[in-house]
């Protein structure tokens, strides 16, 4: 019997949608072990693997662009849009080029996250695309106004051809997609005993006092790391290997080791408004300190979120960036809704998928 081949497109755009892709993607393999995962994806291997423990093919292409950007917060939207009307211009030669790979790989089922020319791949390929996500790059790009919305528009009409939508918590209507199965969290799972990360990494201060900082792949380069001086029985721990050489700082760059895995050791976590960050603290009810992105329409939707479902503080980018960090001595404040979360997205989709295998195999 054929084994069953599933095509896991994700966007172009930061690692978040990686590894909540990559979560799911591995569910799916635990629950049915003789699946195929093939990869489409410029995100690097190692971080792949660092969610995928099996074995998988890694296709490295980009099927957008999602937002090109400096750093995790500097943004150039001039460059986006030159890029993205480049992969207008060229969507016929790059459709044709996936849906030939996908018919001599003979792909079962397109999941997507959530490239937009993925659901075109999947019409003319002649197999079906569901997709995940709590957001679309149509929303994105039709914030920023003049010379997007055409733009914007030819990316919610390619979301229309989507066959079913697993909609993710701290989301926006996503009103482009026609069917919506709504979701609970997604992301990875601690792989280690908070004692193993306390010996090896040699923190000491309590859960209280020990701060990951994260800011996603493309990292932050204004993170005021002199602050971290007026704590010193603090422990900070940060991935980014170009921070300073500091008494309280503990640089991460073994890349076996994932900022999920630090969380259960932490007290709180400070952030960029991303899914995938606040999806895995919240998942493991860790404290989430965000800034506001004005910028960035989705950031809304985020902030709302973990306002609603988790322990928070919200700064603005001037008291993160150029306070004396003094919110570390305040009580998170509470989630405001007193109904819990669904934490169950990475099992949701993958029992989808795998049922959906198991029929389309029946003779």
């Amino acid at each position: 019997m054929k084994r069953p081949i599933l095509y896991v497109a994700i966007t172009n755009h930061g690692f978040g949608h990686a590894t909540r892709a990559c979560a799911v993607a591995a569910t799916i393999q635990k629950l049915c072990p003789q699946v195929l995962l093939i990869l489409v994806t410029t995100a690097p291997r190692w971080l792949l693997e660092g969610y995928i423990e099996g074995d998988f093919i890694h296709r490295p292409r980009a099927l957008d662009v999602g937002v090109i950007q400096a750093d995790s917060l500097t943004m150039d939207k001039a460059a986006t849009l030159e890029k993205l009307l480049e992969i207008k211009k060229n969507q016929r030669s790059i459709i044709a080029s996936e849906v030939n790979f996908i018919r001599q790989n003979q792909v079962d089922l397109i999941l997507a996250d959530i490239p937009f020319l993925a659901a075109e791949i999947a019409k003319a390929a002649g197999v079906r695309c569901w997709m995940m996500s709590n957001f679309g790059f149509d929303l994105i790009y039709r914030s920023w106004g003049d010379g997007f919305c055409e733009i914007a528009d030819w990316i919610a009409d390619c979301y229309s051809k989507c066959d079913r939508l697993f909609r993710l918590p701290f989301h926006e209507p996503m009103q482009a997609f026609p069917q919506i199965t709504d979701v609970g969290l997604t992301g990875g799972c601690p792989r280690y005993f908070p004692e193993q990360i306390r010996a090896t990494w040699g923190i000491v201060a309590p859960p209280a006092k020990t701060i990951l900082l994260t800011f996603g792949g493309l990292g932050l380069q204004k993170i005021p790391y002199q602050q971290l001086k007026n704590f010193p029985q603090w422990q900070f721990i940060t991935f980014d290997s170009f921070a300073p050489n500091l008494p309280n700082l503990i640089k991460i760059s073994d890349r076996r080791y994932r900022p999920v895995d630090f969380m259960p050791v932490c007290g709180r976590v400070i952030s960029k408004p991303g899914f995938s960050t606040f999806a895995e603290a919240t998942r493991l009810d860790l404290p989430i300190v965000s800034v506001t992105r004005d910028d960035f329409a989705e950031a809304d939707f985020l902030l709302q979120g973990i306002s609603n479902y988790n322990y928070h503080q919200i700064l603005t980018p001037q008291e993160l960036l150029e306070g004396s960090w003094e919110f570390l001595l305040q009580s998170p404040h509470p989630p405001h809704s007193r109904e819990p979360i669904a934490k169950d997205g990475n099992e949701a989709i993958a029992s989808a998928v795998v049922e959906y295998f198991a029929a389309i195999s029946k003779p």
